[in-house]
């Protein structure tokens, strides 16, 4: 039941990480304070759907 999914960055709008998630104890999206390469500090990623 788990299932692929994108987080991308709310700042630069880019895609930076990839993980799995558990859709039957977590129906909502995740939204997860990663760090971002490209920004230089930790920002805030929500999740996409993977293609």
């Amino acid at each position: 039941m788990r299932e692929k999914i994108i987080l991308r960055c709310t700042v630069c709008k880019r895609r930076n990480y990839t993980t799995t998630k558990n859709k039957r104890t977590t129906p909502d999206k995740l939204e997860l304070k990663k760090y971002c390469p490209f920004d230089r500090k930790h920002t805030l990623h929500k999740e996409i759907k993977m293609k």
